[in-house]
């Protein structure tokens, strides 16, 4: 095959995997994008939350009481009754405790794991529980709260909230791959990549300057489109393959049981009750030994297998903000006595690469540049992915318009959808907070029926009410709060919130300078020149 069919048939196929999943990547790269920040729009949207970050609290004065008191979820509950041959006891039996938190996090999160006996289908069936405490004084926030930036835009990212069968998983999967073979096509098709990356013409035709801004965004954040599509396939990679839980599980088991065996760890409860030991001198010993070998720092995760059994233990994890690694150094403790039943040694190479490569992903290390550097790549691999599809549709307008009509509308609800609904959400939970996912899939669905209603229009008139809704969601935090920008900038300069605000606004004004650009005059000129090309 000669270079110019090579061209031309990677052509081809950079067009139509774009088009197929490309509505489904912007998604996917608009809330990876907001998701760098989920902490950030956690606090913002749960007033409470808005103090300092916060080490992990005691566990034998404040988080063992809490975790005695909670409970499986209702819904959870309700649904594992379906799933059973005999009425369920009216306590569950917990498997495990665990708590997590980050330097960004002023909050601790309570996770517990509850035995659900007599399923003939599943005799490891469970439920979960989950509650967020104050570690300054214990209190519990609502559990009606939702944490937008991470139950909801980051559970978007990486599973579209389709939770039968992991099935917003394995889409995401799909679409990863998808994504890396549009970007190796893309790399064959354009033969003057370092030109491309300094060429971009706004006052040329829409065809051309798209066509420059496509290419200029592809080219530009191209490591990065890269990196994170393979990097999210290797987060996930145990459920995308055979030899994983979701596929094998008699054998997964079998080596999760070898596993604890070879690290002197009880795979399963004994059955006899036993008192658990000072976690917190548990703490105090992980907290030295991690200082010994010079990585000194806080806990970050810390989980409590088979709690009240004789089999109890305890690992500790040591917070990664100060290194790529998510989590890292843990400690198993017995949990009867507290004595060391297996320090993690240094991982393999082949398992520290996949530490850097995961750790790399989720950025939840302390770096404030790079985060931000996340951000804007995740938006530039939205601008490529919308500036494809409107190429695409204005060079096959004129020959098959009623094509591009559907085409375009697509693009409109998938491009500015997203946001749109976003900024509904936002607004919701200052004025009406337990309708926040409500107005999220309405205002979402709304862009859609919108954009096929009105056509070109439709770009201008979503454009304005992005601005509207960004400018109102910073006022309604000010009139609702208190915590106006000058205040959290200038007086308590707390960041997180005043950073989600200034990112509104800059998102209102660009919004309000898109809508200025399609003024209602050209919207009108497109939709006429629209009708006339259909009859």
């Amino acid at each position: 095959m000669s270079l110019s069919n090579l061209r031309q048939s990677m052509s081809w196929l950079h067009t139509w995997l774009g088009l197929v999943l490309g509505y489904l990547l912007v998604v996917i790269f608009f809330f990876g994008s907001l998701s760098v920040f989920d902490r950030e729009f956690d606090r913002w949207a749960l007033p409470e939350t808005r103090f300092p970050a916060q080490p992990m609290p005691s566990f034998d004065r404040m988080l063992l009481p809490l975790f005695a008191q909670m409970a499986p979820e209702a819904q959870e509950l309700e649904a594992a009754r379906g799933r059973v041959s005999t009425p369920l006891p009216e306590k569950l039996k917990p498997v495990n405790f665990a708590a997590y938190t980050t330097h960004r996090d002023p909050v601790v999160g309570l996770y517990a794991e509850y035995a659900v006996p007599g399923n003939p289908n599943d005799p490891d069936d469970h439920v979960h529980g989950h509650v967020t405490v104050d570690p300054r004084n214990g209190r519990l926030l609502r559990d009606d709260q939702l944490k937008i930036g991470s139950e909801f835009f980051y559970p978007m990212h990486i599973g579209l909230h389709l939770t039968w069968k992991n099935l917003g998983y394995w889409i995401v999967g799909a679409a990863a791959l998808v994504m890396l073979a549009a970007l190796v096509s893309g790399v064959i098709i354009h033969r003057r990549l370092f030109r491309e990356f300094f060429t971009f013409r706004p006052r040329k035709h829409l065809q051309r300057s798209t066509l420059d801004l496509h290419n200029l965004t592809g080219v530009v954040a191209l490591p990065f489109h890269f990196f994170f599509a393979l990097t999210g396939l290797t987060i996930f990679a145990a459920m995308y393959l055979p030899v994983s839980e979701t596929m094998l599980k008699p054998q997964a088991t079998a080596a999760m049981m070898a596993e604890a065996q070879a690290r002197n760890l009880p795979y399963a409860a004994a059955g006899v009750p036993a008192p658990l030991a000072s976690v917190d001198a548990m703490v105090a010993e992980a907290k030295r030994r991690w200082a010994a070998h010079d990585m000194a720092g806080e806990v970050g995760y810390l989980v409590i297998n088979h709690p009240g059994d004789r089999n109890s233990y305890v690992t500790i994890y040591r917070g990664g903000s100060d290194r790529v690694a998510l989590l890292g150094q843990a400690i198993h403790f017995e949990g009867t006595s507290g004595r060391v039943l297996y320090e993690e040694p240094q991982p393999s190479a082949i398992a520290k690469v996949n530490e850097f490569l995961t750790g790399l992903h989720l950025q939840q290390f302390e770096h404030w540049a790079l985060r931000w550097f996340y951000l804007f790549g995740g938006l530039a691999g939205c601008a490529c992915i919308a500036t494809g599809f409107l190429f695409f549709v204005e060079k096959r307008k004129r020959r098959h318009p009623a094509g591009a009509r559907w085409a375009d509308a697509m693009a409109v609800g998938t491009v500015l959808g997203p946001l749109a609904a976003a900024l509904a959400m936002l607004v919701a939970n200052r004025l009406m907070p337990e309708i926040e996912r409500e107005a999220f899939w309405g205002v979402w669905l709304l862009s859609f029926a919108h954009a096929f209603g009105r056509g070109r229009a439709a770009w201008f008139e979503q454009c304005c009410v992005v601005a509207v809704l960004a400018f109102g969601a910073v006022l309604l935090n000010a009139l609702t709060t208190g915590d106006h920008l000058l205040k959290t900038l200038f007086i308590e300069r707390y960041w997180p919130v005043a950073g989600v605000d200034l990112a509104l606004l800059a998102v209102g004004f660009i919004a309000a300078g898109l809508a200025r650009r399609l003024a209602p005059m050209g919207a009108r000129r497109a939709m006429a020149a629209e009708q006339a090309h259909a009859s």
